[in-house]
């Protein structure tokens, strides 16, 4: 591995000043190496970060990598990582030309992650030399301490998928929260979670608050005397509600090193450390996953734009063109980002310059003068910088992801069949519905369960967890031995109180009010097999795992 020569970064500097000029905004130093297939095989188990610490699942990977590379070689052509400065790694054998296409896809790529809030909470620092200071504290620990410290790590590894990391986006991204008011409180919290009063309970509370607000004698006060008279514990609940706020409640791994016995310990107190630096790591690659489709998709954009305006390439549109063409073709099963994301970038940008998100397209329900509607009123390209700093892959295909765009491009929803009569599986269309598709898209997303700790169970007993039910189990799989991990963490049993779907001899229903969040719906089942969702409780303690219906 070695940095590139000054005629490889002079062509690079020469697709900065373009990008720029297409409004492009990245800082001016980068650094660009020169690396071989097989650096690369080394890399990518550490997510291209060569000072990341050494773990022994990297070897692995390292290994199963350079299995696959002697049967199936292929030549990546870039890999840039989210530095200060920015890093690329780009491959031994490119040619000029196919270097300035990859120069504008990288660039692209150091937009987004320089400029979308998702990746702010890492913009102040440069984790390669976060990194490599971790990566040494971690080497010392292990010349002391041996395999404990791998044990800590896989352990560790086991919960970095629940970090709290949209709360540490809010608290970059969002002022200091305001002191919740207690109308706020009365109505979003106490009557629909904590009370969960009926609906009809409900919508009187309001119009009898509707009500007051008119009269000219209106004041807080004046509505809840009544309030306080039907709910005596109205006001200590209120006090208790705003001082929870004034401290957030930690993600699972934080909960731990803030509380747990074993890490209290003097002897110790270097497993904090550890956890923090896994903690620390998940937290930084955190908006990578999660902005997978945006950010490819926003690379293929302008390098297709910036590489065809480009005088340098002159004569070699056609390799470009096979070369792109590779890169963004939209598969008719499985996904593409890179094409997905590129195509609903160039449709919003359509649609906006044609004036279509606005209320006059939306309530035309001729498609002809759907298709033929112009009625320009903003740029479409400054909606999508605005889009490229604003949304994640959940938000962006949700919002942007219409019929047009399905028709235009001519997407569909597949399922598979039986083919009885050659007696094998088969692709069929199932719809070309906008809906489906995004909830097609969705499923395919990053989105790890949502566990907390119930503190006041805890100061009672064990380390109770609780899994907000999404209408996903978790993998039965991974429990065991993830709540080893944590148990070992915190020196005492641990529970886990979550859902799962099973068999069962009778309709089960779930009691929830309208404003609950996801009330669990049993999916089609055999008339013989019937299945319903149910609450289980596991416990683990002294490394064994029990059980139980709750």
């Amino acid at each position: 591995m070695e940095i590139v020569d000054q005629h490889v970064k002079s062509i690079m500097e020469g697709c900065k000043e373009r990008a720029r000029d297409k409004g492009l905004q990245f800082e001016d130093e980068t650094l660009e190496y020169i690396v071989t297939n097989r650096d690369l095989l080394e890399l990518s188990p550490k997510v291209m970060i060569p000072n990341l610490y050494d773990y022994w699942v990297h070897d692995v990977r390292v290994l199963s990598g350079k299995g696959k590379y002697e049967l199936y070689p292929d030549n990546p052509y870039e890999t840039v990582i989210n530095t200060r400065p920015a890093i690329s790694f780009y491959n031994d054998n490119n040619p000029d030309w196919l270097n300035v296409m990859i120069f504008y896809h990288v660039l692209s790529h150091i937009d987004f992650f320089q400029n979308n809030l998702f990746f702010q909470h890492t913009w102040e620092y440069d984790f390669e030399g976060q990194a490599l200071s971790d990566k040494r504290l971690i080497a010392r620990y292990r010349s002391e301490k041996g395999r404990w410290v791998d044990y800590l790590i896989e352990f560790s590894r086991g919960l970095d998928n629940l970090v709290g990391y949209h709360d540490t986006v809010a608290r970059t991204i969002t002022p200091a929260p305001r002191r919740m008011e207690r109308i706020d409180y009365y109505f979003d919290i106490f009557l629909q979670k904590e009370k969960k009063v009926s609906s009809n309970t409900y919508l009187k509370e309001i119009a009898r608050y509707n009500t007051l607000q008119k009269s000219e004698t209106y004041t807080n006060d004046s509505f809840f005397i009544d309030v306080i008279h039907k709910y005596p514990e109205f006001d200590a609940l209120y006090r208790k509600r705003l001082k929870a706020k004034e401290h957030p409640r930690p993600d699972v791994m934080q909960y731990i090193l803030e509380h747990s016995t074993v890490l209290k310990k003097e002897e110790n107190s270097w497993m904090k450390s550890v956890m923090e630096v896994v903690r620390n790591t998940s937290l930084f690659f955190q908006p990578q996953i999660r902005t997978k489709i945006m950010n490819e998709g926003w690379a293929s954009l302008w390098h297709e734009i910036l590489f065809m305006e480009d005088d340098r390439i002159r004569g070699h549109e056609t390799n470009f063109a096979k070369v792109n063409a590779g890169v963004t073709a939209m598969p008719k099963v499985g996904l593409n980002p890179y094409a997905l994301g590129m195509r609903l970038f160039y449709h919003i940008w359509e649609m906006e310059d044609r004036g279509c998100y606005s209320l006059d397209y939306f309530l035309l329900r001729d498609e002809m003068k759907r298709e033929n509607f112009n009625d320009p009123r903003n740029s479409g390209r400054g909606l999508i910088f605005n889009i490229r700093e604003n949304l994640c892959d959940f938000t962006f295909i949700n919002k942007y992801i219409d019929q047009e765009f399905m028709n235009r491009h001519k997407l569909f929803v597949t399922g598979t069949r039986i083919n009885r009569h050659r007696m094998s599986m088969e692709y069929y269309v199932k719809s070309r519905s906008a809906e489906d598709y995004k909830e097609m898209l969705t499923n395919t997303l990053y989105h790890p369960p949502r566990i907390h700790v119930d503190h006041e169970k805890t100061q009672k007993g064990p380390l109770y967890l609780i899994h907000t039910f999404e209408g996903k189990a978790l993998k039965t799989d991974f429990i065991e031995n993830t709540m080893i991990g944590i148990e070992f963490l915190w020196g005492e049993p641990v529970r886990l109180e979550t859902w799962e779907h099973v068999k069962a001899s009778a309709p089960h229903q779930i009691p929830g009010n309208f404003w609950d969040p996801v009330v669990p719906k049993t999916p089609e089942s055999k008339p013989d097999e019937e299945l319903v969702w149910k609450r289980f409780l596991y416990v683990m303690e002294n490394r064994k795992l029990h059980k139980r219906e709750i």
